[in-house]
């Protein structure tokens, strides 16, 4: 059976489960490859718990956790109102393509609604096709306001 809950930090399988799903996104290609840092793995839990806006969830499968959705809170300054962002979805690949992620958007969403938030904002790897078509469905939509200008383009800069 298949059962998502909000991520309470206090609890050391909520801790665990984000922990080992986000370490297994990170050494995936579409997570760059890389085990999360030590020093990263043992700052996150309490970062986490101290940063204003965080939400997260996790899917659970018969008892094994599967899936995380880490989300932020952020403001619409168009339209003064709060937007939620997904920071990471992860699902572990021996359960994808069985409603996981969907059911993790589903969470979002209804917690979204509840804050009055405008939207849900996300960014996604263009070679991903798998997520792409997955947010798709989910009714996701690339971004833009006067076509003129084309679709939004995800920028970082590093600073380390």
């Amino acid at each position: 059976m298949l059962r998502v809950v909000a991520i309470d930090l206090a609890l050391a399988e909520h801790r665990d489960a984000l922990l080992a799903l986000l370490d297994r996104y990170a050494r995936s290609a579409e997570g760059g490859s890389k085990a999360l840092a030590g020093a990263a793995r043992e700052r996150l839990p309490a970062l986490l718990a101290a940063t204003p806006g965080y939400r997260g969830w996790l899917a659970y499968l018969d008892g094994q956790p599967v899936g995380l959705l880490n989300s932020f809170s952020g403001v619409s300054t168009f339209q003064a109102r709060p937007l939620v962002n997904v920071h990471d979805i992860t699902v572990d690949p021996s359960y994808q393509r069985r409603g996981i992620g969907t059911a993790l958007l589903l969470a979002l969403e209804e917690f979204a609604c509840e804050q009055g938030c405008c939207k849900i904002t996300l960014e996604v790897l263009d070679g991903n096709r798998p997520a792409v078509a997955a947010y798709r469905k989910a009714g996701f939509a690339p971004y833009g306001l006067d076509p003129a200008y084309g679709a939004a383009l995800f920028f970082e800069k590093k600073i380390d």
